[in-house]
């Protein structure tokens, strides 16, 4: 196992290399740059920029210089534990990163932990219960869920609660103005994390309730299942004691992308709801042509794939004594 484990810390050079490659390349062969971004800003708040400016700026930023060697130059900086700074804002990128990172691991952590903790017993019970009023009922639920479209969930969700009810608040992670006393303001606070998390919830419910109810049939129709229960043991025993415990495995190469989930958090909800999260800097990223930023979350994100999928396959093995890695 410890060999194994090197093995793939040392693959995760490469395949980072080559994800930054890509994602550097697709970057600069897309349409517009970073120049042309903050001449959008400068046409709504000052005068316009001359061809000589936005010469020198591209000169500044290094974006005249052939793609080749912006990448080294970027690369080298990177080996040096420096993602750059942030064309838009200017920034270092790390800093922003730090920053905007654990609003959305908060986030994330509170919808994945309701997710499992709904899901899994759920599905069991789908599954032993198999073609019962509550299996239908749990099973249109789940692909209900998984058809309806996330950004239309959380936008029905502001419309009703927000808006017609006028119960919740439709942005931000916190009110804009704090309340003296600290349990009123907790409260005021946790508010704003409710839609947000019911959105993110819903849409991972449906999925994880649809792996456990599918690994759970095919447990319970095993012999040593059928053997306990000719041995006269209780229901419960034979369903959590010997099936359910089986039934997880193949849940648990799910979960290691849950690392994944916490790192990158929701683009679409972060993005509706105003959170000031991985996911909706992501987005501003993207639309200012802000390269640095935009390489630092690729890389995070690869980084966070990897680590997650390594861990997926640890918690397989430990789970299960057959499997062994060489």
């Amino acid at each position: 196992m410890r060999a194994y484990i090197i093995r793939r810390l040392l693959l995760i050079i490469p395949l980072l290399f080559g994800v930054s490659l890509i994602t550097f390349v697709l970057l600069r062969l897309a349409p517009g740059d970073p120049v042309l971004a903050m001449l959008a800003d400068a046409r709504g708040s000052g005068p316009q920029l001359t061809a000589e400016d936005r010469a020198t700026l591209r000169r500044q930023y290094g974006l005249d210089r052939p793609m080749v060697l912006q990448y080294v130059d970027w690369l080298q900086e990177v080996l040096k534990g420096n993602l750059g700074r942030s064309v838009v804002s200017q920034r270092p990128v790390t800093e922003m990163i730090l920053e905007r990172l654990p609003n959305t691991v908060r986030l994330a952590a509170i919808a994945f932990v309701l997710t499992l903790a709904i899901a899994l017993p759920l599905g069991v019970f789908s599954a032993v219960k198999q073609y019962s009023k509550l299996d239908y009922l749990l099973t249109f639920f789940s692909f209900a869920g998984i058809s309806i479209p996330g950004f239309w969930l959380a936008l029905m969700l502001m419309y009703l609660f927000a808006v017609q009810l006028d119960l919740l608040p439709t942005r931000g992670m916190t009110p804009l103005s704090p309340k003296p006393d600290p349990v009123a303001n907790f409260f005021e606070t946790a508010k704003h994390y409710i839609l947000p998390v019911i959105s993110m919830t819903v849409v991972g419910l449906a999925s994880y309730m649809r792996y456990q109810r599918a690994a759970m049939l095919e447990v319970l129709a095993q012999d040593y299942v059928r053997t306990a229960q000719a041995k006269g043991l209780r229901d419960w025993v034979v369903i959590v004691g010997h099936a359910w415990r089986n039934a997880l495995l193949p849940v648990l190469t799910l979960l290691g992308y849950v690392f994944v989930f916490l790192v990158e958090g929701s683009v679409v909800v972060e993005t509706i709801f105003s959170w000031p999260g991985m996911g909706s800097m992501a987005i501003s990223a993207l639309q200012s042509r802000d390269y640095p930023l935009v390489m630092g979350i690729v890389l995070l994100s690869a980084l966070a794939v990897l680590v997650g999928t390594l861990l997926s396959d640890i918690l397989y093995a430990i789970a299960d004594p057959r499997v062994r890695f060489d």
